[in-house]
């Protein structure tokens, strides 16, 4: 015979976990939030003159006694793919950075004044969204941890349990609104944005699947509140059956 579970010790199992994946989800947004790798990608751009001691492959050789002259500078610029490099890009949120190849470095300008007039006011509602979201999944940790550390009855542990289960829910949505608007900004910026910026292949990176494991922490630790609340609803339903039908079969075959 399988020994019978304590209910209080598997309630602290499951508000641990829910904390645990709460705590998570907070920390991965916050720096998702943060960076600026949502979308990595290369901008193809034309070498530039090498210049002094400069030589390689990032730079264009320009050998011509006559170099002030615009004919042979646009004969030269107009070559084929080889007179054209590669530079790295990230952007985020807040900004977007794009490497330096010939000092190193990066050169970086806020993505807000990239995107086009027309969808500023989504990204906003992006950012908005997103910060509700971080500030619902505090709310929802230090509930987490109320409920934890704060030895109640099991009636108050009750209600900390289903507000944090809303909180962390409505939490889970925003979160989930917001990383899908900040996708549609992006792609409308890539295809309307300022020409010196406009990316020539791109992908999304760390920061953006960050975000998204941090969307999945935050459901997972939502459905594990609402399972703990649920089962201890069970639980008292359960008691008071067995109690009642213990205090009828006493009422019906009292001791003598």
């Amino acid at each position: 015979r399988m020994p019978a579970s304590d209910p209080a010790a598997d309630r602290r199992q499951r508000a641990s976990a829910a904390f645990f994946l709460s705590f998570l989800s907070l920390v991965f947004s916050i720096t998702a939030f943060s960076s600026s790798h949502w979308c990595e990608g290369t901008r193809k751009v034309a070498k530039p003159f090498c210049t002094g001691q400069s030589n390689g492959d990032h730079c264009i050789r320009f050998n011509s006694p006559d170099a002030n002259n615009s004919n042979a500078v646009q004969y030269i610029w107009e070559m084929g793919d080889d007179k054209f490099v590669d530079r790295k890009f990230h952007a985020g949120i807040w900004y977007s950075c794009e490497e330096i190849i010939n000092e190193g470095g990066e050169k970086c300008r806020s993505f807000i004044s990239l995107t086009p007039a027309s969808d500023r006011g989504v990204l906003w509602l992006s950012i908005v969204a997103e910060l509700l979201y971080i500030i619902l999944l505090l709310i929802g940790v230090i509930l987490m941890s109320v409920e934890m550390c704060y030895y109640s009855t099991v009636i108050d542990g009750l209600k900390i349990n289903a507000f944090s289960a809303v909180v962390t829910v409505l939490a889970g949505l925003l979160g989930m609104v917001a990383h899908m608007m900040y996708t549609t900004v992006f792609q409308m910026t890539v295809n309307l944005g300022p020409e010196d910026w406009r990316p020539h292949t791109w992908d999304y990176g760390w920061s953006y699947c960050l975000a998204w494991a941090s969307f999945a922490c935050c459901m997972a630790a939502a459905v594990t509140t609402i399972n703990k609340y649920t089962k201890t609803i069970l639980e008292f339903k359960h008691k008071r059956k067995t109690l009642e039908r213990s205090l009828k079969i006493k009422y019906k075959f009292p001791d003598h």
